[in-house]
């Protein structure tokens, strides 16, 4: 239908109404006082007397019903009525070729500007190619990837993303690492087995060890998998580098087991549930060697710092209605010294996770610093141990971590320049 249309607009038919008109005699009038034009025009004079009258007739103004009436010469009127004598040809009914040329050069445009949006890749290392943060399945379908950009509201006074930022990337893409395989339910990461026996996941235990921390605008890639620990849980890994230079960012294991919703006391893994998971699991090593060092307890008479009543915000639970375990961190660095804070960052952590935090929990965050943070040891690396209890004593959080000093403004501008080059 489009192409007869097309068609009929550059090479127009004439009308059956146009054709009809040209075989109708043009009367003008109703019975024996009607004027035939085209018999006059055809009329022939036998004698030169007939001539003179028919002149005198052609002369003189016709009236029908007293009214007069105009009458166009017989020149025009035989002009008119007989076809013109040019033979239609092919050649005669193309159509202005500059019109036909535009036409064209308009459906090629069209066509190439859709090609391209189909076909457009990123020009550069470091535009997302997962436009939209869905994330893909990598290493034949057993590793997931994600990519994130650095906020503006995610860094920090260093201008570098802080730890909790990092840490919320590694649960997103754990997260999505399910939904996308098509095993979340209604829980937070919760799969359909899972659901039916009210299971949630929780995380027991966590190394953490940052090589570098990704400054505003830089795009990151994290990658994750899963693994078996033992006969009830469950080890997820994640390496995060920078998308545009490659180098390591982060690196970080754990080891999640399940807790029954509604009892809240932690359950073996059921079968169903294995055969759900562990088409998805790896046999690797963990990507991080775990310290396996005790943690040592810390009271009010051991800790150097403490910060007591601390509350969790509506804003803090999750929807096992229990505080996201990337909270705990920002808690337990509350009560690190703020010396520590200005002259060092971040490199490492271990954190083991007692017992869960509910929303009308009082909490208190306890620090003792392993080697103090004075004017001359600023140059050295420091280790912290830290406890999250609850206001009656109950422990929520031990851990560890391992600070180094910071680069100074020389050595960051060094390695800009380095990374421009």
């Amino acid at each position: 239908m489009v192409a007869s249309i097309a068609t009929s607009a550059f090479f127009p038919v004439p009308s059956s109404s146009s054709a009809a008109s040209l075989k109708n005699s043009k009367t003008i009038g109703e019975g024996s006082e009607s004027l035939n034009v085209r018999r006059i025009a055809a009329a022939k004079p036998a004698s030169s007397s007939s001539a003179m009258q028919v002149k005198a007739n052609a002369q003189a103004v016709p009236k029908i019903n007293g009214s007069n009436v105009c009458l166009k010469p017989e020149t025009l009127k035989h002009d008119e009525d007989t076809p013109s004598s040019v033979p239609r040809t092919f050649y005669n009914q193309l159509p202005d070729w500059s019109v036909l040329l535009a036409a064209i050069t308009t459906i090629f445009l069209a066509a190439e500007k859709q090609w391209t949006l189909i076909d457009w890749k990123p020009r550069r290392q470091d535009i997302l190619a997962d436009a939209f943060g869905l994330g893909k399945f990598v290493q034949d379908g057993l590793a997931f990837r994600q990519n994130f950009s650095i906020r503006s509201y995610e860094i920090g006074a260093d201008r570098t993303a802080s730890i909790e930022t990092l840490m919320n990337h590694l649960q997103e893409t754990a997260l999505n690492h399910v939904r996308i395989a098509g095993l979340m339910d209604d829980g937070f990461g919760s799969t359909p087995e899972m659901s039916k026996r009210n299971l949630i996941w929780v995380v027991a235990k966590m190394h953490v060890f940052v090589e570098k921390y990704p400054a505003w605008g830089d795009v990151v890639q994290v990658d994750t998998w899963v693994s078996p620990s033992g006969k009830n849980g469950m080890r997820r890994d994640w390496h995060v580098i920078d998308c545009q230079t490659g180098e390591s960012i982060v690196k970080a294991t754990s080891v999640w087991v399940m807790m029954n919703k509604n009892t809240r006391k932690l359950a073996k893994m059921p079968d169903e549930v294995r055969s759900e998971i562990g088409p998805y699991f790896i046999e690797r090593a963990a990507v991080v060697d775990e310290d396996s060092r005790k943690l040592p307890k810390l009271d009010h008479n051991t800790a150097q710092h403490v910060r007591k009543s601390l509350t969790p915000r509506w804003g803090d639970l999750d929807v096992n209605q229990h505080v996201n375990n990337v909270k705990y961190i920002g808690w337990i660095l509350e009560s690190a010294p703020t010396s520590i804070l200005e002259s060092h960052e971040l490199a490492g952590m271990t954190l083991e996770y007692r017992r869960e935090c509910r929303r009308d929990s009082v909490l208190q965050s306890l620090t003792s610093v392993s080697t103090e943070c004075s004017d001359g040891l600023q140059g050295t690396a420091m280790e912290c141990v830290h406890l999250l209890q609850l206001e009656n004593g109950d422990e929520i959080i031990r851990g560890r971590t391992k600070w180094r000093p910071k680069r100074t403004g020389l050595q960051q501008h060094g390695a800009l320049a380095t990374a421009s080059t």
